[in-house]
């Protein structure tokens, strides 16, 4: 076995332990969407398995996509109704994150979303647009299979792209930041202790999102909190724990949504959750920004003060002999008095006698 044969039978490994991953990865999160189901046992107002899919198409490439596929036929042939509208659905899902990932790498997206552009193309183009294909297709299916109401397409269509889309706003970032986490090295220990009340304000906050009165507000300082002090490490996670708490909340009906129709329910919940997803994404991108720059003006501010320390020698030079021309003028000028002391002792020539 020659090495380029070598080396090409490790890559095909390699892609189908990833393809392998993703497929587990995309049928678990599924799994636990489907708890949160609100129209016909596989409708979610949160989708996680499309932040799966767009977070692996993005991090290591359209190769992925049989993994995509094959979790969503796994899912949702379970569900049915019959097996082409199982495909069907598997289609959409499968075509929905492969446009958005075209689109954001069109447009010169960033997995690092250290820019505000980043987080706007990911909003407009990889949850709101490349989701209408998931959305429109998995409803279309459903109503053509004779397994959804006339009445109820457009609220179905709704709540499937409203929950593919915040699927993406919630899960891809928080795939993006733990692919670049590590272990923080020489923190203070006022920070832990800062981080540990974060997330248990979070936890907190999440109990009160349930609770008879509509206290959603509350997640917003904490979002701040968390954007402002941690950025998008920080900022990602709570918004996915504060925005899990309140669709929970919905599904049950108990809380803000107890006493309201689906529709009212369905408009309440996704607002907020666009709500804590674009303050969580914009927030902590721009301080994100804010810091770059704060370093880039500290690092041009020290190049300046060494360029001036490197030319201090060369001007002090000159200045030095004009401050001994100038003692010599001093000395002269001190000696000339005494001269005119001398001629004025002597008598002036044309003075007359009396």
């Amino acid at each position: 076995m020659t090495v380029a044969s070598r080396a090409r039978l490790r890559r095909n490994g390699i892609t189908a332990l990833e393809i392998c991953a993703v497929v587990a990865l995309y049928y678990a999160s599924g799994r636990l969407g489907l708890i949160q189901q609100l129209v016909r046992g596989q409708v979610t107002p949160l989708w996680p398995p499309t932040g799966v899919a767009l977070a692996a198409l993005l991090l290591l490439g359209q190769r992925v996509w049989p993994g995509i596929a094959l979790g969503a036929f796994l899912i949702n042939i379970s569900l049915g109704p019959s097996v082409p509208a199982v495909l069907a659905i598997t289609a959409g899902n499968t075509v929905g994150p492969l446009c958005s990932c075209a689109l954001l790498r069109r447009a010169g997206f960033r997995t690092e979303m250290n820019h505000v552009r980043d987080v706007l193309g990911l909003i407009f183009l990889g949850a709101f647009t490349g989701m209408l294909i998931s959305a429109t297709v998995g409803s279309g299916a459903l109503h053509f299979a004779d397994a959804l109401p006339d009445n109820r397409f457009w609220l179905t269509w709704w709540v499937w792209w409203t929950g593919d889309a915040m699927g993406i706003l919630m899960v891809t970032p928080v795939l993006l930041v733990l692919r670049s986490a590590h272990r923080p090295k020489d923190v203070p220990r006022s920070r832990w202790v800062e981080g540990s009340l974060l997330a248990a304000a979070t936890v907190v906050v999440g109990f009160l999102e349930a609770s008879p009165a509509p206290l959603l507000f509350l997640a917003f300082p904490v979002l701040i909190w968390a954007a402002i002090r941690f950025q998008r490490g920080g900022a990602a996670p709570c918004a996915l724990a504060l925005s899990t708490s309140a669709i929970l909340a919905a599904t049950r009906r108990t809380g803000p949504f107890a006493g309201h129709d689906l529709l009212i329910n369905m408009i309440a919940l996704q607002a907020y959750n666009g709500a804590v997803a674009l303050t969580a994404l914009l927030l902590s991108t721009a301080i994100a920004e804010r810091n770059r720059a704060h370093e880039k003006i500290e690092q041009a501010c020290r190049r300046l003060a060494e360029l001036a320390a490197q030319t201090a020698p060369e001007v002090s030079g000159p200045l030095t002999l004009g401050n001994d021309n100038q003692g010599d003028h001093r000395e002269s000028a001190a000696d000339g008095p005494d001269d005119r002391d001398h001629s004025a002792a002597s008598p002036p020539y044309g003075r007359r006698r009396r």
